[in-house]
């Protein structure tokens, strides 16, 4: 699959989980974040090109999406994933707890979702 495809399956599936999740709908939501998992190992194990890739997502119309691609690229793109997740912790919603608590794992120094 191409770079530019997996990075369309993390995005519609992380609207899709938040989108399940407004809904109630958990079982719905788990499906969904298991397949944004799944795109986001193949965008991972393209290393660097892969990051790249992912962070195109950072500009994303849904706040929800921008804010997922950005706790995945902390380490990556620190200063633009960091005021991204910023602003969503700002806005209130789903995002906004991801974000948060993001945010502090990040500065406490127990951040880990892209090892190197």
């Amino acid at each position: 699959m191409k770079l530019e495809e997996l990075v369309e399956q993390f995005a519609q599936n992380v609207a899709a989980q938040n989108d399940a999740i407004q809904r109630g709908d958990a079982k719905a939501g788990n499906k969904h974040a298991k397949q944004y998992t799944a795109a986001l190992m193949e965008l991972r194990a393209q290393g660097n090109a892969g990051r790249d890739a992912l962070a195109v997502l950072l500009t994303h119309p849904r706040t929800d999406v921008r804010a997922m691609a950005a706790a995945f690229l902390l380490r990556y793109r620190t200063a633009e994933s960091r005021a991204v997740l910023e602003a969503a912790a700002k806005e209130g919603g789903v995002a906004a707890i991801g974000a948060i608590m993001t945010l502090r794992r990040w500065d406490d120094g127990t951040w880990a979702l892209d090892p190197e």
